[in-house]
């Protein structure tokens, strides 16, 4: 793998590396491109099957979005991402998968008008912020809590324009948001105000509505189309 190679601490040819990931970096700039409305990006578990709940509710999180004029954005693999790039084909929507290839060959779905798969973990997760308007988290393992935390860093830190961070699933997601209360933000690690980067519900139409609101009233905002 050649992520493993390059964050390993030995010596290998260092101009080679960086040639590398810039070459990964322009690659994913020009599909960034290609996306030519409003975007927001969807996240959750590459595990579950079409009979999951969570899947059908992805499904129509993608629909919705692509009813609203917005392009639907995930990593590009199955579960989640594929029902949500699915649910924006159906909604007459663009549908862009953001891929990864992994030891175990994550193969990207089959509902996408734009496809590309990295190899570099951290050029992949810039593009699914840069061509995002918003995100969307459904229930999920690491990955998504690392594209949760990185979110919110970014948006805390002005490092991206601020827009809506929704968690779908208040009974999955409810124990996380307690702890931060209770550790973080009770010994001060974070402000109060931090809290309300965040939006939990069970009901998809809000997080897109959430998405909409932002866009439509933010002064960077271009109709959807």
């Amino acid at each position: 793998m050649q992520d493993r190679r390059i964050l390993e601490h030995e010596r290998g040819d260092i101009a080679a590396h960086v040639e590398m990931i810039a070459q990964e970096f322009r690659k994913g700039f020009e599909a960034v491109d290609q996306i030519k409305r409003p975007a927001a990006t969807v996240f959750g578990s590459a595990r579950i099957g079409a009979r999951h709940p969570d899947y059908e509710r992805a499904r129509a999180c993608g629909r919705l979005l692509a009813e609203a004029g917005f392009a639907v954005i995930t990593g590009g693999g199955p579960g989640v991402m594929e029902a949500a790039n699915r649910g924006a084909k159906e909604g007459g929507g663009f549908s862009v998968g953001f891929n990864i290839e992994l030891p175990h060959e994550q193969e990207a779905n089959a509902y996408l008008d734009v496809a590309v798969t990295f190899r570099h973990f951290y050029a992949r997760k810039v593009m699914l912020v840069k061509g995002a308007e918003g995100f969307i988290l459904f229930p999920g393992g690491f990955g998504t809590l690392d594209e949760l935390f990185e979110s919110l860093t970014l948006i805390q830190t002005d490092k991206v324009r601020g827009f809506p961070v929704s968690l779908i699933g208040e009974h999955y997601w409810r124990g996380l948001l307690d702890w931060i209360v209770a550790r973080p933000l009770a010994t001060a690690n974070i402000s109060p105000e931090d809290l309300d980067l965040l939006h939990v519900t069970d009901d998809v139409a809000v997080a897109v509505d959430l998405v909409r609101e932002r866009w439509e009233t933010s002064p960077w905002s271009r109709s959807p189309s």
